[in-house]
């Protein structure tokens, strides 16, 4: 075989996208779900070809306060690049202090849950809570993508409810203001994890 061939069969795929400066090689991602996507699970769907790893949505409060079962629900193995930590909250002062202090376990992408369907979460204003309010949003992801040195990304739903399927302007305030990508559940937020 020529070298010419040789030196052409041996350069890797171009990646399929980039999150930033960050390339990403492949075109199926593991949706990120709390309770299923934890280290063996997503070591797991990475060597069936899941190009991004996400783990558990981990709450802002929780990182800040130093919590033991945080930590663990953080960790995650070099292979698995890239990494994308998910957190949320409804509080723009803490979830930027809380993104600022999970950077000290070095994830390749921050992104902001915008999709958690469950009362407590939402109820408060935080997951799809912040579906209610695009220019909370926008404020949020303008704030984070300016202060954080890895892209900014935001799992949303279609809306909170069928009245209010506003996941256009949702999605509008995401890109507009810095974010590099979004996930989108397609359920609104009553619909929970029922059918449509």
């Amino acid at each position: 075989m020529s070298a010419l061939i040789a030196s052409s069969l041996a350069q890797p795929a171009p990646p399929s996208f980039h999150l930033g400066t960050i390339p990403v090689y492949g075109e199926a991602i593991l949706a990120p779900m709390d309770g299923f996507s934890d280290l063996p699970f997503r070591s797991l769907c990475r060597s069936f070809g899941s190009a991004l790893s996400y783990t558990p949505f981990v709450n802002a409060m929780e990182v800040l306060a130093r919590n033991p079962r945080t930590e663990r629900l953080l960790a995650f193995d070099e292979a698995e690049r890239p990494v994308v930590y998910q957190l949320f909250d409804s509080d723009e002062d803490r979830l930027l202090r809380a993104a600022q202090a999970v950077l000290a376990h070095r994830p390749d992408v921050l992104d902001i849950n915008m999709g958690c369907s469950v009362r407590c979460v939402s109820g408060r204003g935080a997951g799809a809570g912040l579906l209610r309010d695009p220019r909370k949003v926008a404020r949020l992801i303008a704030t984070l993508s300016r202060a954080l040195p890895v892209p900014v990304t935001a799992k949303i739903r279609l809306g909170w409810d069928a009245g209010s399927r506003n996941y256009l302007d949702v999605a509008r305030a995401v890109a507009e203001n810095g974010g590099a990508l979004i996930a989108i559940h397609a359920r609104t937020r009553e619909h929970g994890y029922t059918g449509l």
